[in-house]
């Protein structure tokens, strides 16, 4: 079994003839925060229901801080974890609700009040120890969820899409106070998401998951700058996209036929080889500066606050999309512009099977 304070190795499950993990491998360090990012139907919380001992896998194994707990029951895992829909009880008060845990792990009753007061502050709800849980939002029934989970101070936290019911600025705002508070607690999580804005935004590192397979584990910066499968990058932030045959290779660098013209890229792949060009759009500059150069018709313009997205048809159908600080003067739709970005910039994959 791999080495970490968490090791999934060799997880699988099936559902009749559906495979819906198919030999997962993840280890994780003390105090980490991955996300496990990607559609649905793709086996994130299948994943993580194994991890919480909720469901048992057909095979592999799981350790925590050492110990084999593929076989352990969930109550006996020392593992926390917040659903979707926060499954708080309607009938206990917020303070009952966070003390709930304690008192069936026997805690002294002395320990318990003083525990739950320093979690409700954590999570900025101690003045709402005595409000019933009816009474809070759905960003309050949230905090009170988290506090709930880690007041028992479980070796790990597993977080299901806690926040897919906020709106969008509260979201906002959760994704940054949980991040702060499991930080300061130092617990090490789990999070599943399909918001890849989300997983961005809150993780030491991403698990992009595709047909019950990670596609690439590494940290938010490089899951964008450098996508390691024509998936992860369709997935995780905008792109364009450009299918393409090598008609060159040597040193290192392809020479790339696609329908935006004859396009260069790092890799090694030879002549007659399909391939797939990426870039991303705010890599490409309104000008001909650069190495990749084509030139297409504005077909529209998003205005964004800080950032006007371009959008332009190339031939065959082909999109292509730049993000640029403004729109140039007098360009409208049909208006023909140049643009070009660099080698280095340039992202190269095999061409991704048919589905």
């Amino acid at each position: 079994m791999a080495n970490g304070f968490l090791s999934v190795a060799g997880a699988a499950k099936t559902f009749g003839s559906a495979t819906v993990l198919d030999g997962v491998d993840l280890a994780m360090s003390r105090g980490e925060f991955v996300s496990l990012l990607g559609p649905s139907g793709c086996g994130k919380t299948t994943l993580l229901r194994i991890v919480a001992g909720l469901m048992a896998p057909d095979q592999g194994k799981v350790a925590l801080d050492g110990e084999d707990i593929t076989r352990r029951p969930p109550h006996k895992r020392d593992v926390s974890v917040v659903f979707q829909s926060y499954a708080l009880f309607p009938h206990l008060s917020v303070a009952e609700n966070v003390a709930f845990g304690l008192k069936a792990r026997g805690a002294p009753p002395a320990e318990i009040a003083p525990a739950v007061a320093r979690f409700l502050d954590l999570v900025q709800m101690g003045a709402y120890a005595d409000r019933s849980i009816k009474a809070l939002s759905g960003g309050q029934q949230q905090r009170v969820a988290v506090a709930r989970a880690l007041v028992v101070g479980p070796k790990l936290l597993l977080l299901d899409e806690p926040f897919s019911a906020l709106d969008r600025k509260l979201r906002e705002t959760m994704q940054i106070d949980l991040k702060r508070l499991l930080r300061d607690v130092g617990t090490t999580a789990i999070f599943v998401t399909h918001d890849q804005d989300e997983a961005l935004t809150m993780s030491d590192r991403i698990a992009v998951m595709y047909k019950g397979r990670i596609e690439q584990l590494d940290v938010p910066a490089e899951i964008y700058r450098k996508p390691a499968t024509p998936f992860a990058l369709g997935f995780v932030g905008l792109s364009t996209r450009l299918p393409g045959t090598v008609t060159q290779s040597a040193d290192g660098i392809v020479v790339v036929d696609t329908a935006a013209g004859a396009l260069r890229a790092r890799g090694n792949f030879l002549p007659g080889s399909p391939v797939l060009i990426g870039v991303r759009p705010e890599r490409i500059v309104l000008d001909h500066s650069h190495a990749n150069r084509i030139e297409a018709p504005l077909a529209d313009a998003a205005f964004q606050g800080a950032r006007v997205q371009l959008h332009f048809h190339a031939p065959e159908g082909a999109q292509i999309l730049v993000e640029t600080p403004s729109l140039p003067a007098a360009a409208g739709p049909g208006t023909p512009l140049k643009m070009s970005w660099s080698v280095e910039d340039t992202l190269l994959y095999p061409a991704p099977e048919a589905a």
